[in-house]
């Protein structure tokens, strides 16, 4: 008789391995949008607490690599670049306002001397030309590089997060407003998109594709698509019964209407309390009442609507690891601004070479955990975004789906 064998127990090495990868992304386990912006926007309150340009490359370096492994090929995915180019564009206006306009930075090593123009005595303060020093030049990059790294930040959200899976995620009362938001993020890459359709068909068919003319040629079907879309969508809202509203006494109205906008100012006052360097004391009682009111508000709000919402997005670990990488890191700077406050600002005044300090630094590779833990993304051309061989013409909403930046819900009541 033969003996026989059993599994033994407990898993293999390589599956233990294949269990700590990150699964392939689908419908089913894609993560929120909402996650995606946290992260984000706990980079680019790291960006505002310093002016170190290592440090804010780090930052850059870190939301273009989560870019890189996480994006998909979706329409709104492709706009990490645009915001690289406004981002290096904010960068060279800075320093051209510095060179033309001056800066009340003292500075000791001229670059050069640009002709002065004369102006009266009013407008004293106020130069046009005169000496530029090395000093301004390096406080004005500086101070543009924080600027490009916040706008990058955002980008990165702008690329990750489905504006769709957000919209599903607003609270009622806000379903409106997220709606005309949604839409107006959307309608910006589908227009791009059927800008490269075009000039791709103009290409094949030996036609030009720049100057005037041509430009004119492709933008007659560019808007003709658009305002198909937009109608498709006008129609698909309409027919979903978008816009009813339940029946709320006035008293609860107005209610809502004052705690959110209180909400909403207080959050606005703490969170500049927070990113200036004087009010860390009043900032966070600030935002926390913001909160509370601004919530409170949002729940009575939440009443007057009636729809319904189809597979909510649920937060699982995956999603809580990428939104408290970013919080960590936001943390750990706001943190680090006490302790190395020198090497967060670098000097100017005299000049000083930027050093690197090392926790900071640690705690802004934290943001990486995302290319770790996040679903990946299908191969370009093979995910869920892209449009299928049959797929109808661009602006045609296909017979049972809903047009781009239609509202996602199952019913209306």
């Amino acid at each position: 008789m033969t003996a026989s064998t059993s599994a033994p127990v407990g898993r293999t090495p390589l599956a233990r391995r294949r269990a700590l990868r990150a699964p392939a992304a689908s419908r089913s386990n894609a993560l929120p949008a909402g996650a995606w912006w946290l992260w984000a926007l706990g980079l680019a309150t790291a960006a505002s607490r310093t002016t170190n340009p290592l440090l804010l490359g780090l930052l850059v370096g870190v939301a273009g690599y989560v870019v890189a492994a996480r994006r998909t090929d979706a329409p709104w995915a492709r706009s990490y670049g645009a915001f690289i180019r406004i981002g290096l564009f904010v960068v060279a206006v800075r320093l051209v306002f510095s060179v033309f306009l001056g800066s009340p930075i003292p500075g000791t090593h001229t670059v050069f001397t640009l002709p002065e123009v004369p102006l009266p005595d009013w407008a004293k303060g106020v130069r046009l030309g005169g000496r530029v020093t090395a000093e301004q030049l390096v406080f004005a990059l500086y101070d543009g590089a924080k600027l490009a790294t916040l706008l990058i930040c955002i980008g990165a959200a702008n690329s990750l997060a489905n504006p769709a899976r957000l919209l599903k995620s607003l609270p009622g009362a806000l379903y409106e407003a997220g709606v005309a938001v949604v839409v107006a993020m959307t309608f910006a890459p589908n227009m791009v998109a059927d800008v490269m359709r075009l000039r791709t068909a103009r290409r094949l068919r030996g036609r030009p594709t720049g100057g005037i003319k041509a430009v004119l040629q492709i933008g007659l079907p560019v808007l003709e698509g658009a305002l198909e879309r937009s109608v498709a969508v006008a129609a698909s809202m309409d027919a979903r019964g978008y816009g009813r509203t339940a029946q709320v006494p006035p008293a609860v109205r107005r209610t809502t209407n004052v705690l959110t906008l209180g909400g909403l100012l207080g959050v606005c006052a703490g969170t500049y309390g927070l990113l200036a360097a004087q009010g860390a004391v009043y900032g966070v009682p600030l935002l926390i009442a913001g909160l509370v009111a601004a919530l409170a508000g949002l729940r009575l709000g939440g009443a007057r609507s009636v729809r319904t919402r189809y597979r909510p997005d649920r937060w699982g670990v995956r999603a809580w690891l990428v939104a408290g990488s970013g919080v960590v890191v936001a943390v750990a700077m706001i943190w680090a601004g006490g302790a190395y406050g020198e090497a967060l600002h670098p000097g100017v005044v005299p000049l000083t070479a930027p050093v690197l300090p090392l926790w900071p630094a640690a705690a802004v590779l934290i943001g990486l955990l995302p290319a770790v833990v996040a679903p990946v993304p299908p191969p370009v051309g093979t995910s869920a975004n892209a449009a299928p061989a049959n797929a109808a013409p661009v602006g045609a909403a296909p017979v049972g789906a809903a047009p781009v930046g239609a509202p996602n819900s199952k019913e209306i009541q």
